[in-house]
This record gives C-alpha cells, structure tokens and sequence, in this order.
C-alpha cells in the first residue's frame, strides 16, 4: 500500500521540478508548452515522439533534457541505410588469448542507456524502426534468444518531421501506440524568433549543468501514480476513449472522419498524463482541465483517419475537439 503523500514532500520534489525547467529555458528559448509536455511525458514513465517541421530545435530540446538529467544520454540519427543491429546491437565473435577458444559475445547497442534521443525516426525504413518496439515496451532487448533488461529509466524521445516531406516512412501503428505523447512544434512568435537569433549567432553559448539524478526521478515518477484520480473523471476519460471507435451510434465526426479509434492504452496514458500534470501545477488531484490539455496529444497519434477526413483536410485534432464537445466533462 502506498504511503499518503506529504505537502513538504510534494514541495520538495516540484523545487526539483522548477529546476529542471529553468536549466532548460536557459538554451531553449520559448516552447513552454512543448517543454511542459516533455515533462509530464518524463513524470508519467513515457515515450514522446515530437513532430515539426526541420529547424525548430527539437533535437536542441531533447539534448538539453538529456544534460540537465544526470542520465547516460545517447542519440542516434535515423537514415535510411540505417540497421536494426546498429541500434540494439549485435554478437561478435572473440578469441580468448590463452586458451584459443572462440566464442560469441553480445555488443550492446545505443538503445542501452537511460535517455535515447532517436533523432528523426521516420527518415528509417519499417525494419529498422520495428526494432524499438520490444525496448519501448517490455524495457528489454531479446537476441538471439536472450534477453537483456534496459536500464531503468528508459524513455524514447523521438523527432519526426512531417509525413508530406520528401523521404520520410510514416511510423505504423503499433509503434505510435507505444508513445505516451505526440507532441507537435509550431513556429516561434517574432519575439521569441528575435531572441533565438541572437542566442545562436553571437560568441557566447548557455550550458546546462546536470540538476536532477535518475533516483529522484524514479521517486517522482512514483509520486505521480499517488495523484488521486476521481471515480467520475475516470469514467469521463474511458468515455472520451470509447467515443473514438468507429461503431454502432458512434458520433458523426467519428464515422465520417476516422476509419480507426484509440485502445485501451490510450485511456491509460491519459490518465498518468493527466496525473503528471496534475503534480507538475502543484496538484495531488488530476481535474477535467488537466484532460483537456492533454486529450489531443495522447490521442493524435492513436486515430487512423479516413480518405473522407483527408479530403475535407481535417485532422485528429478535430475528431478529438469533436468528441470533448459532444462529452462534457463531469
């Protein structure tokens, strides 16, 4: 049974929290709602995928999440010539110098380490994108019939941009499913453009140094499952899922628009979301807002839209924007 959550606990912990967004902001200029995202996806045990289009410093982003953690940190580009083994590894034959004797040893590959910024993920064939699936959701690597525990945390924070871009490979399903969060990332105002300019071509460069170890992490993630979610808002958020399927008295923009809904890992990652956001504003209840501000990027990636919605040039928000109308919350 867990234990009842202190105030000064609680307190202690978000000082932790102000402080990671602080060594963040210090390089990354703007993006406070994408960061905020980040956050809740680093508090809720997920994936992240972030899509935008090139030059927006998404993979800025995510490495100076990776400095500002004291966490084995590695990134791998996606090509196209990219292969599986150049990810989760590979065996390779050794001699033993005294005896003469051979035999095979595994190498690890980059997936093995707490942070993996897999920097443009659908730059990569189908094969080689397959091979994170295991590793983002059992936190295991299986070869040559072994299997090779991942160390813990583990998260995937993946860039991609957008599918209309030449020489890209649109990510199955079963892979979008397994990320907590879609994040997208939108152009920056003037100002904040203005300001970026600035930072990035003069001689002086902001560092971050590392403000939050894995262990306080953990203890984090862990208070974020002790947020109380209520009865009522539960039964909303499996609702608000339910609604996307394409059934029987299914809502018009649903069967109009979408061809496939979201799964039961969907009402999951809401809920830990809404969890993690909860605590992120200094709250030990999740609320109907946090729902609200989290609806679209746990459910984007999880709905398969039709050639009507496609023709109509609508996207998953708007099936989602359509579902919260028609399902107020309690």
């Amino acid at each position: 049974m867990n234990a009842p959550i202190s105030e000064a606990r609680v307190q202690q912990q978000l000082a932790r929290l102000g402080s990671l967004r602080e060594a963040i902001a210090r390089v990354v200029v703007g993006q406070h709602e994408v960061i905020e995202q980040l956050l809740i996806g680093l508090l809720a045990g997920g994936h992240c995928l972030l899509e935008g289009v090139p030059g927006l410093g998404k993979t800025l982003l995510v490495r100076s999440l990776g400095q500002a953690l004291a966490l084995d940190f590695r990134r791998i580009q996606f090509t196209p010539d990219l292969m599986p083994s150049d990810i989760i590894g590979t065996e390779l034959l050794e001699e033993d110098h005294g005896t003469g004797k051979r035999h095979f040893k595994f190498q690890r590959g980059p997936v093995f380490t707490h942070l993996l910024l897999a920097d443009e993920l659908n730059r990569t064939p189908p094969k080689t994108q397959s091979a994170l699936l295991e590793a983002m959701q059992e936190r295991t690597i299986s070869y040559a019939g072994i299997t090779h525990a991942l160390p813990r945390p583990f998260f995937v924070l993946a860039t991609q941009n957008p599918l209309e871009q030449a020489g890209t490979y649109p990510l199955p399903e079963a892979q979008l499913d397994r990320f907590l969060l879609h994040i997208r990332v939108d152009y920056p105002d003037e100002v904040e453009e203005r300001a970026i300019v600035a930072q990035t071509t003069g001689a002086a460069s902001a560092t971050i140094e590392p403000v939050m170890s894995g262990e306080e992490l953990l203890a984090l993630q862990a208070l974020t499952r002790q947020v109380h979610v209520g009865d009522e808002l539960l039964a909303w958020i499996v609702r608000l899922v339910r609604a996307t399927r394409v059934a029987d008295g299914a809502l018009p923009a649903v069967r109009e628009w979408l061809r496939w809904g979201a799964g039961p890992r969907a009402g999951q990652s809401l809920v830990l979301a809404a969890k993690a956001r909860a605590l992120l504003h200094g709250r030990l209840a999740a609320t109907r807002e946090d729902v609200h501000a989290l609806a679209a990027p746990v459910l984007r990636h999880r709905l398969l839209l039709s050639f009507a919605a496609e023709a109509e040039h609508k996207g998953s928000d708007d099936v989602i924007a359509a579902v919260l109308a028609a399902l107020p919350a309690p």
